[in-house]
C-alpha cells in the first residue's frame, strides 16, 4: 500500500487513537473509493462546530453505541462536505494539517485550510 500524503506534500500523520478515528479506525484520515463522506479531514472539535454539526443532523457529541461522543479538543477526522458547510457557515472547526489528506485539496484550497490551522499550544 502506498504512504499517504498530507494536505502540505509530507507523510500523513495520525490524526487521534483516543478517540480512535478514521475511516478505516486506525487513527488516520486514510480513504478508499468505499469513502463516500471522504473522512479526510483531522479536525480540533470546538463547542461551536459541535452544536452545528448538531444541528445538521450529524450529533457527534452524544454517545452511542460504541462511540462514547466528541469534546471540544478532540481531534475527528471529519467529512470534508461538512467541514466545508462549516466553513461557508463560518463556523469550521480548527484543521491538523499534517494529519488532512492530500485528497481534500480537491474541494478546499489550501488557502482555506490553512485559515484554520490547528497550533499547538
Amino acid at each position: 500500500m502506498e504512504e499517504s500524503i498530507n494536505v502540505l506534500g509530507s507523510k500523513l500523520e495520525s490524526c487521534s487513537t483516543d478517540p480512535m478515528t478514521g475511516w478505516f479506525r486506525d487513527g488516520c484520515c486514510n480513504t478508499d473509493k468505499r469513502d463516500y463522506g471522504r473522512h479526510v479531514v483531522c479536525a480540533v472539535m470546538t463547542d461551536v462546530f459541535l452544536a452545528f454539526s448538531k444541528g445538521a443532523g450529524n450529533d457527534l457529541s452524544s454517545p452511542a453505541p460504541g462511540f462514547s461522543g466528541l469534546k471540544e479538543g478532540d481531534r475527528w477526522c471529519l467529512c470534508l462536505s461538512r467541514w466545508v458547510e462549516a466553513y461557508d457557515s463560518g463556523m469550521a472547526p480548527y484543521v491538523v494539517l499534517e494529519a488532512t489528506h492530500e485528497s481534500a485539496l480537491e474541494m478546499v484550497a489550501l488557502e482555506k485550510l490553512q485559515e484554520y490551522a490547528y497550533k499547538e499550544v
